[in-house]
């Protein structure tokens, strides 16, 4: 996140506005996502955000909380990656039990992959400790034994088979109980992104053998499943966040349906929001928008990450900073390289401040 600077006037009434504003505003309920700020930390009791069903998780199985703790921090880091180069670039805030701020209030597109995201983390942390023995409860997946065949040919089960089946298991214990506690169309979006998440890990399983034979002729192969990369998880849902459906509760109030009549197809694997986006072209406390002043973005660039998209079209500065990189690496028997520190000039674009009058700023 750039630097959000800009000169403005005071004016006597605007703290009061705030004042009034803060009041009358409904506070953001805590969230588990908080347990990543936490480290090593972890105390059941003292994590704000947990609902009856996850502090009774939490204190039954202590390490896995440091395993979903661990894993917050790669969901949160792969979010924004994804968006690192969008108005809206999952940011968060420091010392802030709700992680993302009232941004996360709107049933948004952003919510949804949030959402689906998290719930992804913890099936990804819970797994991959499971899989290095790290927790008491559960350990390699016992139900890959024998023999099996794929596209190469026959195999045998051995290894370690990343046990996803109870990352799964967990994570839909543990996330879903919030949302299960009520039965409101916030609830069901969160209950079906999250489900999205889970089913993304899953979806990206592959099959990883060791070959056995004369001079590795791989005439006998031991395989075991593994779960992929974090990344490529984080790629299918940014993907599926570009293609979320808008959906309505129906009539019974037991799930939803889609907002578009014309729509064909089916849901189930896709993000759905309630609410659009917010403008998250400027500061605002109550919608949680950051705005994007003082955004760094690219002059050349025709893409989100352009200035003119990121900026909203309200222009952009230019600093020249001077940047030193290492150049002219050279190999050194052995074993070293060793390069030269090279300094050039760059420039560096960021976004200008959103121009209106100082008692409309809102925040």
């Amino acid at each position: 996140m750039g630097t959000r600077n800009g000169s403005k006037r005071q004016h006597p009434a605007k703290p009061i506005f705030i004042l009034l504003l803060l009041i009358f505003t409904p506070i953001v309920d805590s969230s588990w996502w908080y347990i990543g700020a936490l480290g090593a930390r972890v105390i059941c009791d003292n994590i704000p955000g947990l609902v009856n069903k996850q502090r009774q998780l939490c204190q039954r199985h202590p390490d896995l909380m440091q395993s979903i703790s661990e894993g917050a921090k790669e969901w949160i880091k792969e979010c924004q990656h994804q968006f690192r180069y969008h108005r809206w670039n999952c940011s968060t805030l420091d010392r802030d039990h709700t992680v993302f701020g009232r941004v996360m209030l709107r049933s948004s597109r952003e919510a949804a992959f949030v959402y689906s995201i998290s719930s992804a983390g913890v099936v990804y942390a819970i797994t991959r400790a499971c899989s290095q023995g790290e927790l008491k409860i559960c350990s390699c997946d016992g139900h890959k034994r024998g023999q099996a065949k794929d596209d190469k040919g026959y195999f045998d089960w051995g290894g370690c088979s990343d046990n996803i089946n109870y990352g799964i298991k967990f994570a839909k214990a543990f996330v879903d109980a919030r949302e299960n506690m009520v039965k409101d169309a916030r609830a069901l979006m969160n209950l079906h992104n999250n489900r999205c998440g889970r089913m993304a890990v899953k979806r990206f399983m592959k099959l990883e053998c060791k070959c056995h034979g004369v001079s590795g002729s791989c005439s006998l192969r031991t395989c075991w499943l593994a779960m992929s990369d974090f990344s490529r998880t984080g790629d299918y849902l940014r993907k599926k966040y570009n293609t979320a459906i808008e959906v309505t509760m129906n009539q019974d109030k037991t799930g939803f349906m889609v907002a578009d009549k014309d729509f064909q197809g089916t849901t189930k694997n896709e993000l759905v929001y309630v609410e659009n986006s917010p403008d998250y072209c400027v500061r605002d406390r109550v919608a949680g928008s950051l705005g994007t002043a003082g955004r760094v973005c690219s002059k050349s660039s025709r893409g989100t990450d352009g200035c003119e998209v990121m900026c909203c079209g309200r222009g952009y500065d230019t600093m020249r900073i001077k940047r030193v990189t290492k150049c002219e690496c050279k190999f050194k028997w052995c074993c070293t390289v060793e390069c030269k520190d090279c300094e050039d000039v760059v420039d560096v674009h960021t976004c200008k401040p959103h121009k209106r009058p100082d008692w409309l700023d809102i925040t």
